[in-house]
């Protein structure tokens, strides 16, 4: 995929991604201890955590009520499929995938391959609470 600016468009990536989690404590666990995000801002009275990489803020919002919330359904339910995050390169992939298949409550969907006929290789799983996510190292 070209990652050229598109000077037509006025947006200039993605400011932050927003997801609902069921369980606000967990998920900011996964992203802090597992992917090495930092905490970049709360809002207790939401209840709230905004994490950072550096480059991508996700906004954590805890479920009002996660016991009578519906589990994502991918192919049935309207709006974010899954979330991909870009890995520095292949060794970071591989070495992302041996620790998260150790890490509670993730589930692995696939393990790194290549993306098509390509050099790429992604992974997905679900992190705790059942969010898809996908870890894409482009090729070189």
């Amino acid at each position: 995929m070209n990652e050229q600016q598109n000077t037509d468009s006025p947006t200039r990536g993605a400011h932050h991604v927003g997801l609902t989690v069921p369980d606000l404590t967990t998920a900011k666990s996964f992203f802090i201890d597992s992917l090495g995000y930092e905490v970049v801002g709360e809002k207790p009275d939401y209840p709230a955590a905004f994490v950072s990489d550096g480059t991508t803020m996700i906004t954590l919002w805890q479920a009002a009520d996660p016991a009578g919330a519906v589990a994502f359904d991918r192919k049935n339910v309207i709006g974010l499929h899954h979330l991909a995050l870009k890995v520095a390169g292949q060794d970071e992939l591989d070495g992302l995938y041996e620790k998260l298949q150790s890490t509670d409550s993730v589930v692995i969907e696939f393990a790194p391959e290549s993306l098509g006929e390509s050099a790429t290789r992604h992974f997905m799983i679900a992190m705790p609470g059942g969010i898809r996510m996908e870890f894409i190292a482009p090729a070189a």
